[in-house]
């Protein structure tokens, strides 16, 4: 049988670096929520997300557990391997691959949640939870291509799963829950229906992203898809060192992360910013703040600076912010430039200190 295909490496992409970013800092710290991906088609969406996960790191699980549970951390294992490791059985260890599952536009509810074993009920007059891909994801990336596509009762299961970090199943007197703590990736083009607001409010971050307009950058799309496609191998090897680097850059910002303080004047500096651009409820408060300070450790600090609010912002202001029927929000980045600076004048030391970010992840 052929061998399987190289997948296109996360480092070659062109461009795109608001979409990269969001991609990275979720892969970080899956605690932000996740991201939804918006662009029109041919915009390297699906080839972004599958050549992340190959970036992230290899795990350590119990080999014979289809939740993929930790073998060393009691408090994220499902009930079984608890109860296992409460017994003084020792657990079967391995280790392989960060998953990335793929969610079908046709998938039922019960593929997705998991569903009752009616062949085991019938033949051995017993109820079996058959897990689903929520439980293959656990401790994963899950990828959600056409997201808007979706029954809407799906994505809102989705949604409810990546914010908890626990898929709970009722069916046929049996209630089962389970560790879903995942990285939840949607891509969708607008050209074929949008997602309700109040599904749109409960992504992490939004990226609206769009085919390049600069003939140099088009060129080189166009190169490096060659190269790609004529010797995969050769082109991925090619490519190697850099996604090494960047590999080992997202372990060391997840390691740095718990070290990352938010002060009160970052926290001031946010509640700003949602006021005066007239942001509802609170989830993007804590979206920004969340993905600043995740910012941060990608740089290496574990203080907060204005650029990682102000890139924080940018990825999750937007779609939360309102809008009447038929028309585009737009934010307005000098703007919030002038309201972080305004807030740090007023707060003095307890406002987030100016510093210089790179821009570019992959620098």
């Amino acid at each position: 049988m052929p061998s399987e295909r190289p997948i296109y490496p996360f480092s070659a992409l062109v461009g795109q670096e608001r979409l990269k970013r969001a991609l990275i800092l979720n892969a970080i710290n899956p605690r932000i929520g996740g991201v939804l991906i918006r662009g029109e088609k041919g915009t390297a969406k699906s080839t972004a997300v599958r050549g992340l996960a190959r970036l992230l790191p290899h795990i350590t699980v119990v080999a014979d557990c289809p939740y993929s549970c930790p073998p060393d951390r009691p408090a994220m294992m499902c009930e079984t391997c608890s109860a296992r490791l409460r017994r003084g059985e020792e657990l079967p260890v391995e280790e392989r691959p960060t998953r990335l599952v793929e969610l079908p536009v046709a998938a039922s509810e019960d593929r997705v949640v998991g569903s009752l074993d009616l062949e085991h009920a019938l033949t051995e007059g017993q109820r079996r939870f058959e897990p689903g891909l929520l439980a293959q994801a656990n401790r994963g990336l899950l990828y959600v291509d056409e997201v808007n596509l979706l029954d809407d009762h799906l994505v809102d299961v989705l949604l409810d799963a990546a914010a908890m970090g626990v898929n709970t199943v009722e069916r046929e007197g049996i209630s089962v829950s389970h560790p879903a703590r995942f990285i939840l990736v949607g891509t969708m083009n607008p050209e074929e229906g949008e997602l309700r607001p109040q599904l749109l409010d409960r992504f992490g971050l939004v990226v609206e992203i769009s085919g390049l307009t600069d003939i140099a950058g088009r060129v080189e799309v166009i190169e490096r898809r060659l190269a790609y496609e004529s010797d995969p191998d050769a082109f991925v090897t090619q490519w190697q060192h850099e996604e090494d680097a960047l590999a080992q850059r997202i372990i060391a910002a997840r390691a740095l992360l718990p070290a990352v303080t938010i002060s009160r004047g970052d926290m001031a500096a946010v509640a700003a910013l949602a006021l005066e651009l007239g942001v509802d409820g609170h989830r993007a408060d804590l979206a920004i703040l969340e993905t600043a300070r995740t910012h941060a450790s990608w740089a290496g600090r574990t203080r907060l600076t204005v650029e990682d609010i102000r890139l924080a912002a940018e990825l999750a202001l937007p779609h939360r912010m309102r809008r009447q029927p038929f028309t585009e929000v737009r934010l307005d980045e000098a703007r919030v430039g002038q309201i972080l600076e305004r807030v740090k004048g007023e707060m003095g030391d307890e406002a987030p200190s100016a510093g210089n970010v790179k821009k570019k992840l992959t620098a």
